[in-house]
């Protein structure tokens, strides 16, 4: 049984929680990404990387080099900035810090944007107007067990 590709998109906050969690959602979530898991692909934007970046110079030099190490384990694929003009027609659905973050999803072709920021992004799940589902953390680790689990029932 063949099974379906899923595109995952990490949002900047997934990827610090991940980091510096020994357990919970983000972690397991990175964990598995390290993993290469075939049917799993990680993505991220280069926004949230100079975000994420920026945030641990600032906050926590030391860290650097742990997340640039973990980094390279995850194998994400990296979607470049999206132009001021991609951003533009999204200006009125999302907050402008968080239009990176939309368009990037987009461009990746994710068929999740994992993140923590919930009410940053909850209007958005109500809409359901995007090709993606907008998921919490523990919410996509629960789909991703689930469907294993069903995986494997169906072959017993």
């Amino acid at each position: 049984m063949v099974k379906k590709i899923s595109r995952v998109f990490l949002d900047s906050n997934v990827i610090l929680s991940g980091l510096f969690s020994e357990k919970g959602a983000p972690r397991i979530i990175l964990d598995i990404l390290s993993l290469k898991i075939p049917f799993l692909i990680g993505l991220t934007g280069q926004y949230n990387l100079i975000e994420i970046e920026r945030n641990l110079a600032k906050k926590l030099p030391a860290a650097l080099p742990l997340y640039r190490t973990y980094l390279a384990k995850m194998n994400l694929e990296i979607i470049p900035i999206p132009s001021h003009e991609e951003m533009k027609k999204f200006a009125s659905v999302i907050t402008r810090k968080d239009m990176p973050v939309l368009v990037s999803t987009i461009k990746g072709k994710a068929d999740f944007l994992v993140t923590g920021d919930k009410g940053d992004f909850e209007h958005l799940k109500i809409k359901g107007s995007y090709a993606f589902k907008i998921v919490s953390p523990s919410e996509f680790v629960e789909i991703i067990f689930l469907g294993l689990a069903n995986e494997t029932a169906g072959k017993l």
